[in-house]
């Protein structure tokens, strides 16, 4: 027997749907065109269809979400009971027009027509009516502060919404960019929320329905209420940010269903159900009911006498997500959620709960805490990414953003004064945990449920015991000046110790091989215990060990470095070695150096430098700029002469990175002869000297020459340059040679003396 008035149309409705659907998954999987599927489930207007591509899990997304459309569907479809309408008076029957003209109005919004702006304000139109049309229903059932509370959160939710579609329409973009609109974005939900106590107090409407909009209130904070979500990356990769609207839209049908079932309800008869009275628990002694009311208010009260009112705070995952994922509407509850249980205010709720003692209210209070309880567990164990575009939203700057931060704020710049989440957890869990031994049922009256949250809760308990128990500790700051700070004494220098070293080498995005990377907030001891733990593995050296966690031990040796004496010594043996190579790579460049013959002048010179030690260059060039102020002109570091090149205030020589250098310098009084013979290149160019310092260096590497110029006289010079080649029978294999003199004279003509191709 047919029970609704058009079931059996809205079951082959709903059938249909779900038919077509589960086709066009099957045809997508075979074809690798999804784009039909998710057009017709989640995206009928096709805003990101050029984002779909052929994922082999979005047909198992989107198959469940299109059955609970046709649920929907089925629901709005299948009328009111079967039998004689139910005689509620003038007003209803308006009321149910009302709604009816609401569902057509959501179902236009799953259909693939072009979106018209008018139709908004339709809507608004209709849902005015309804809003006064339950003010006057409801009169005989709900006290009159309730209904007005409904009426006016209601006509200001209507006002905002058609305020925002002429203003958006127009480009008067009136309440963009104002802090307090989150206010106004959070009526509807207010409006609903009142309207659905007055409905379950209300014998014309079933429990059933009450419960649909209750789900319809949970999914408009999970709206995002905006389409201006950008996301990068590659072309294979998921851009949830962009997909995640859309599909909380379509899986959002039960604001849908409620507006149907409303109207359905008032035109079906209600069986009367007899008014039960609330249970009440048995009264207990105060000091364990009491322990329950306090727990919560210790942690709340050490935050507070640091300054701190809020909870979580703004860096954490959780709020990451409803930040991300959520319109300003969550946000904002979200908020009010972290600045009521930072200061307290579990502690007012569980007082409430024991003084009434009505199992329902007891019950309700023992799940919030439990799920509080998780919910800072979660926070405190999950690594925080949070990055604020602009203004830190809601929360004050001067708590949780760091000295000199500049937006937007990253998690680096984010701050966590208050003290850990797993304190308010342990208190919240245990509060609840006393709760539910002192005022649980009789073992009579218990159901499976009851068992599954007692032992939740209990694991949960544990869990945060050994957690809550660790102390705090400071947390090292591993943010290093730069040394332009320091220079301009915007920063102090710092040196880290070899611990602070290696909690930073474990810390936020940096490398660690195999090894664990801790949030920035981790506490120091936490790291350092971690890294103990490791210097034990490393030192037994066990190759079971080693193989069950899965770790190399020599991928261990450098980062334990300074904390774990087996990995220091082989490190320090691994120094030391390096240094006695690199010390004799040293010594036979020096061997080489004082083997070069040494240059005899046929003139005296003013001054001649034979520089000891060999010299050597990053790049290959040794330069000199004296701009003072003038137009930099850069160097030609590839001159056809292949040696040297000049400019005003420039002078550059170009030798082989790869080789040492044995550096010859002579100034001269006037023009020395030209010598070629024992050189593969001989080259002069003029040169000018602003500043009397022709000092050759190379930044990089370090090398820097004595200055060339004749007792600091400035103007112009000229500069030969002299290379040769030297073979060298060590490690070094072979040097180079380079004589420079430079003598006053004029001239920037360049001659090429000697240029030996060399092989």
């Amino acid at each position: 027997m047919r029970r609704h008035r058009f079931g059996r149309l809205a079951a082959g409705v709903a059938a249909l749907y779900l038919a077509v659907v589960i086709v066009l998954a099957v045809v997508g999987l075979v074809t690798g065109d999804l784009v039909p599927l998710w057009r017709v489930v989640a995206d009928p207007d096709g805003y990101m269809a050029d984002e779909i591509r052929p994922w082999p899990w979005l047909p198992a997304l989107l198959v469940p979400i299109a059955a609970v459309q046709a649920w929907a569907y089925r629901e709005v479809a299948r009328g009111r009971l079967r039998g004689d309408p139910a005689r509620h008076g003038r007003e209803a029957r308006l009321l149910r027009v009302a709604s009816y003209a609401m569902v057509v109005y959501l179902l236009t919004w799953r259909l693939p027509i072009p979106y018209l702006w008018w139709t908004s304000l339709v809507a608004d139109v209709i849902e005015l009516v309804a809003i006064w049309l339950f003010f006057r229903v409801l009169r005989g059932s709900t006290r009159r502060w309730p209904r007005v509370l409904m009426l006016v959160t209601g006509l200001l939710s209507v006002a905002h919404d058609v305020v925002n579609t002429i203003t958006y329409q127009t480009g008067d973009y009136l309440l963009t960019g104002q802090n307090w609109t989150w206010a106004l974005d959070v009526l509807w939900s207010v409006w609903l929320a009142s309207l659905l106590v007055a409905q379950a107090r209300d014998p014309r409407w079933s429990g059933a329905t009450v419960r649909v909009g209750v789900i319809a209130v949970f999914f408009s904070l999970l709206s995002s209420g905006s389409l201006s979500i950008v996301a990068f990356g590659g072309v294979d990769e998921v851009p949830w940010k962009l997909l995640t609207p859309s599909l909380l839209g379509a899986i959002s049908v039960f604001s849908l269903v409620w507006w149907a079932r409303s109207a359905h309800d008032l035109g079906t008869p209600q069986p009367s159900a007899p008014r039960t009275e609330p249970v009440q628990a048995r009264a207990r002694r105060w000091p364990l009911p009491a322990v329950a009311v306090v727990l919560p208010l210790v942690p709340a009260a050490v935050n507070l006498a640091r300054g701190v009112p809020f909870w979580l705070g703004p860096k954490n995952v959780l709020g990451d997500a409803v930040r991300e994922y959520t319109g300003s509407e969550a946000t904002a509850y979200w908020f009010a959620l972290d600045l009521l249980v930072g200061v307290g205010a579990p502690a007012v709720l569980i007082l409430v709960a024991v003084r009434r003692r009505r199992r329902t209210l007891l019950r309700a209070t023992t799940l919030s805490l439990f799920l509080l309880g998780g919910v800072g567990a979660v926070s405190a164990f999950t690594s925080e990414h949070s990055t604020f575009f602009g203004e830190l939203w809601l929360y004050p700057e001067s708590l949780y953003v760091a000295r000199g931060a500049a937006v937007p704020y990253d998690g680096a710049q984010l701050l966590s004064p208050g003290i850990s989440p797993l304190w308010y957890a342990l208190a919240l869990t245990v509060s609840g945990l006393i709760l539910l031994f002192l005022y649980a049922a009789p073992p009579a009256h218990r159901v499976r449920h009851h068992v599954l949250l007692a032992g939740l809760a209990s694991a949960v308990a544990l869990c945060l015991l050994p957690a809550a128990d660790m102390a705090r500790g400071p947390v090292t700051d591993c943010v290093m000046p730069e040394p332009w700070q320091i220079d301009t004494g915007e920063a102090e220098p710092r040196e880290l110790t070899a611990e602070q070293k290696f909690v930073c080498s474990l810390r936020g995005d940096h490398r660690a091989g195999s090894l664990h990377v801790f949030p920035d907030t981790t506490p120091d001891q936490v790291v350092l215990a971690y890294g103990r733990h490791l210097c034990g593995v490393h030192t037994r050296n066990d190759p079971r060990e080693l193989a069950r966690l899965k770790i190399d031990r020599a991928s261990l040796t450098y980062p334990l470095d300074g904390i774990c004496p087996s990995a220091t010594t082989i490190v320090q043996a691994a120094k030391a070695e390096q240094d006695k190579e690199i010390a004799a790579m040293e010594a036979d460049s020096q061997a080489m150096c004082d083997a070069t013959p040494r240059h005899r002048p046929r003139t005296r010179p003013a001054r001649a430098i034979r520089i000891k030690e060999p010299q050597w260059t990053d790049y290959g060039v040794l330069q000199t700029y004296e701009g003072e102020g003038e137009e930099e002109t850069g160097p030609d570091i590839d001159p056809g002469n292949g040696l040297v090149s000049s400019a005003r205030g420039i002078l550059a020589v170009m030798t082989h990175p790869d080789f040492d250098l044995c550096v010859t310098l002579e100034t001269y009084t006037r023009r020395p002869p030209v010598e070629t013979k024992g050189w593969d290149k001989v080259v002069e160019v003029g040169y000018y000297s602003p500043g009397g310092k022709i000092v050759l260096n190379d930044n990089l590497s370090g090398t820097e020459l004595p200055n060339l110029a004749l007792n600091g006289r400035k103007g112009h010079y000229r500069i030969r340059v002299h290379y040769a080649w030297f073979p060298w029978k060590g490690e070094a294999e072979g040097g180079q040679r380079l004589l420079i003199m430079a003598y006053p004279g004029k001239g920037d003509k360049e001659i090429v003396h000697r240029n030996r191709k060399m092989t």
